[in-house]
């Protein structure tokens, strides 16, 4: 009996059997068509269109999508049996929330697939919905729901922020004394993950998908037009793509083609009890809670409860030794030993707020593999580097996204794009930075932030700096607060003498408020420096350089020695990219493209330079090249004091590309406008950077020269009214309703990816418009993907948002129905749980220096 803590371990060592938990005791064989192990009960078929590898409840639920959707010769192999792996032992928890924003999306569809699944297939899924609450103890925490609710109303995801008295009435086994407030997802609450993949099975084969096991994948051998022979022990199968949907197999699939996915098992622990009488005695099924604070969740099992764990940092334990020398053979449906000591923090705090576990009997400890990426999240996608090589991997929560995924990823390959954005889940956002000791440092901090407070700007530091960092990393990195892009480290803002320095995260203004505005007034009257290096920057040289990027690029090419700002379209006219463009030379072309979107971007390019029979060669040199940026009213002085060049405005106009000597060192000089005012950025060898960036300060001692970081860029480009990819225009977003016009060219001869669809959504007419918003705020400013009401209902969302130095007001751009995007309109905007007064207004609120500049001249009459 839990009666005290030592009473506990005795009767965890008296209870504790090494098995299934009894509600999974048992047969295991997946179709009475499949003989025992070893051997298929019927010949493999030669080809697919495409091949799943990997039999868990995501791989399961992708080839039952793709087989629903017709497409036909749908295969998937599994090496031992259906669930095998992290599927089988999983606690099969459900929830609508995420506080991912299109995340959210992959967990509606889920719930929503599992409430129809028995009826369509005929297998029971075991699937209970008694709902869950997330509980918050600390005023923090209260603020953290808020902000979470803020982000939720303008999804469909039923999510509400209750009081005690409610909680108390939901589960009425709780201990209030700490309970502040609760977020209650009426709809959640956990499903048989057996049960549920038999189901997506049967579905499966309904529609005409062939489902091989045992089957297990021996190589992968790329064919010449793009294609993948997939070995087996029964023979080879011919397919259009795979996907990988191998669970802690991952790793050791992808290191078939070279690629190591970041991808580490963690031991998962929770524990089950026998029957409790104050449990027996409800008459409702307990909701699921969530103790944010205790780091577990714990829901009703038959009459007693089910306790699941995240240890801390510290404690605990990865099977990095599956790294290392690969997952032992045969291990499939096995179990860890279990470790009591590593969790009793927790138990502690659980019989804290849940007093019934103090009595209860424990009947098993279940100690599991499950997967983890460095962010927690999954690798969702194509996969950069090789042809119609798909991942479906690094799920910590697998049952919970396995519906949503499967319907994504089956709508992408159908389809030929996302259905909508879900770049935070791209498996191209890693790259060779992400060493083993960095995705085991990751990991392990993953698994111990499960619960902590998810704070606007949030960093997070183990593993870092990687290997990318930049040529004045050294000179900045213990005067910054840095930054995590894509394994870069990249200054968020400066710090001075008096400063509150170090991360303080905050649902508020914090430390960084004033650093960042007076960096904001170094760039709008003097001259400021910035590390652009994590831009991703591509080459794309070739006979045909010209003839990709006009079928790429919704905008016309610059001209030798140009720049222009172009994008890359989905077929359905979506913002796949945005790019800057330069033609350095003929038949050269450097593309420069966010430090989250490198490979996202590099993929979509060789895979369209593939396809289409281009002779073309593209390179990613953005390790090679560092960027310093330079901006301000007094840059041009400082830049012309170290170069002979001619930078005056009549010899190197805006948008124009120039190799200079700048200090001793080779450097290409793109006059651009990035955060609104005059500047330039200079790209250069990376081990020339650190000397340039020297010399330029040195330079710029009377100009008052100094740093600035990414948050003031940030306020700036919102002041002048510049859109940001990933925020403004993505895959949910067509560039029409973005205010992308003057960069979109329909009437270009080439045929570009996107066209036509535009060309329909033009004639349609838009319903929608992004809007700029002022507000009236107080110690708290937008961020973006918050809610925007009008006449007491959401209509619509934020994109971004910040305070603007210049103007002294929040600033934001919003999605908005067109007839509440006029001048003047007066909204409001949620955040942390307060509306605030939000009026659409007349963009830029700050003009561009360019535009600065030529106004000035035509009042002179230049």
């Amino acid at each position: 009996m839990w009666r005290t803590l030592s009473g506990l371990k005795a009767s965890v060592r008296r209870h504790w059997r090494r098995r299934v938990p009894r509600e999974r005791a048992r047969s295991f064989a997946t179709d009475p068509r499949e003989a025992s192990a070893g051997v298929l009960a019927r010949r493999l078929q030669d080809s697919a269109d495409t091949l799943v590898i990997g039999g868990g409840c995501v791989g399961v639920s992708v080839a039952y999508h793709l087989a629903k959707a017709g497409q036909k010769d749908v295969v998937l192999l599994e090496k031992s049996e259906l669930t095998a792996g992290s599927t089988w032992h999983a606690a099969g928890l459900t929830t609508y929330y995420h506080p991912g924003i299109n995340l959210k999306k992959i967990h509606y569809y889920s719930i929503k697939l599992f409430e129809q699944l028995e009826a369509e297939t005929g297998q029971a899924v075991g699937f209970h919905q008694p709902g869950s609450i997330r509980l918050a103890s600390t005023p923090v925490r209260v603020d953290e729901l808020k902000y979470q609710m803020s982000r939720t109303r303008w999804h469909p995801t039923p999510q509400f922020l209750i009081e005690p008295e409610r909680i108390q009435q939901l589960f009425p086994l709780l201990n209030m004394d700490k309970v502040l407030a609760g977020l209650y997802n009426p709809g959640d609450g956990h499903i048989d993950p057996y049960s549920l993949t038999m189901a997506l099975a049967a579905g499966a084969r309904m529609y005409g998908a062939q489902i091989y096991c045992p089957a297990a994948v021996t190589g992968l051998t790329p064919t010449e037009d793009g294609r993948w022979d997939v070995q087996t022990p029964h023979g080879t199968i011919r397919a259009n793509r795979i996907v990988n949907a191998t669970g802690f197999w991952a790793r050791e699939l992808g290191q078939m083609l070279g690629f190591p996915h970041p991808t580490v098992p963690v031991h998962h622990q929770y524990v089950v009890t026998g029957s409790v009488p104050e449990v027996q005695a409800l008459q409702t099924e307990l909701p699921v809670i969530r103790d944010l604070e205790g780091s577990y969740y714990l829901r009703q099992e038959r009459d007693g409860l089910l306790f699941g764990p995240y240890e801390r940092e510290e404690k605990m334990k990865l099977q990095d030794s599956w790294i290392t020398d690969g997952v032992p053979a045969g291990f499939g449906k096995e179990l860890f030993e279990s470790d009591l000591d590593r969790i009793m923090d927790h138990v502690e705090m659980a019989m804290e707020m849940v007093p019934v576990l103090k009595n209860a009997d424990i009947i098993n400890i279940v100690s599991g593999p499950i997967t983890y990426t460095p962010d927690l999240l999954p690798m969702i996608g194509p996969h950069q580097g090789a042809r119609n090589y798909w991942t479906a991997i690094g799920f910590g929560y697998g049952i919970i996204h396995s519906g949503g995924v499967g319907r994504f990823l089956s709508d992408w390959i159908i389809n030929g794009e996302p259905p909508y954005d879900l770049i935070e889940c791209d498996p191209n956002r890693y790259g060779h930075w992400t060493t083993v000791p960095y995705v085991c440092a990751k990991a392990r901090e993953s698994y111990g932030f499960n619960n902590v407070v998810g704070f606007p700007k949030e960093e997070r530091f183990a593993g870092r700096p990687t290997v990318r960092v930049s040529g004045v990393y050294e000179l900045l990195k213990h005067r910054c607060s840095m930054g995590f892009h894509s394994g870069w480290e990249q200054p968020h803002y400066f710090h001075k003498p008096g400063d509150h320095t170090g991360y303080r995260p905050s649902f508020r203004r914090t430390n960084w408020f004033a650093p960042v505005g007076r960096e904001c007034a170094q760039v709008m009257q003097a001259v400021g420096v910035i590390d652009l290096s994590p831009f991703g920057k591509m080459k794309v040289t070739g006979a045909d350089s010209e003839r990709l990027l006009d079928r790429l690029l919704a905008n016309t090419l610059p001209k030798v020695g140009q720049t222009n700002i172009s994008h890359m379209l989905t077929p359905r006219g979506r913002v796949y990219a945005e790019l800057t463009v330069t033609h350095t030379q003929p038949g050269e072309f450097l593309l420069i493209t966010g430090s989250g979107s490198e490979l996202h971007d590099l993929r979509w390019i060789e895979r369209e330079a593939a396809d289409g029979g281009y002779d073309v060669c593209v390179t990613n040199v953005t390790d090679e090249i560092g960027v310093l940026g330079i901006a301000g009213p007094k840059s041009r002085t400082v830049l012309q004091k170290l170069t002979s060049a001619d930078l005056s405005e009549s010899s190197f106009r805006f948008l124009q590309c120039r190799t200079i000597e700048l200090a001793g060192a080779t450097v290409q000089a793109i006059r651009i406008s990035y955060t609104g005012e005059l500047g330039w950025e200079l790209y250069m060898d990376m081990r020339n950077m650190s000397a340039v960036y020297q010399a330029l300060m040195e330079a710029g001692r009377d100009e008052n020269i100094d740093d600035f970081g990414t948050y003031a860029m940030n306020s700036l480009r919102l002041e002048k009214g510049f859109r940001a990819w990933g925020a403004e225009m993505n895959c949910d977003t067509n560039p029409l309703e973005a205010g992308l016009d003057y960069f979109i060219k329909l009437n270009k001869p080439a045929d570009f990816i996107g066209k036509q669809a535009l060309l329909e959504i033009k004639a349609q007419g838009l319903s929608r418009r992004l809007a700029f918003l002022t507000l009236n705020t107080d110690d708290i400013d937008p961020e973006g993907n918050e809610s925007v009401w009008h006449n007491g209902e959401v209509v619509g969302n934020t994109t971004s948002g910040s305070y603007s130095y210049s103007t002294h007001q929040s600033l934001a751009f919003a999605y908005l129905p067109v007839g509440l995007t006029q001048l003047g309109q007066k909204v409001e905007v949620e955040l942390l749980g307060q509306k605030y007064s939000a009026t659409v207004t007349k963009e830029p609120l700050i003009l561009t220096e360019p535009a600065r500049t030529r106004l000035q001249k035509k009042k002179s009459g230049v």
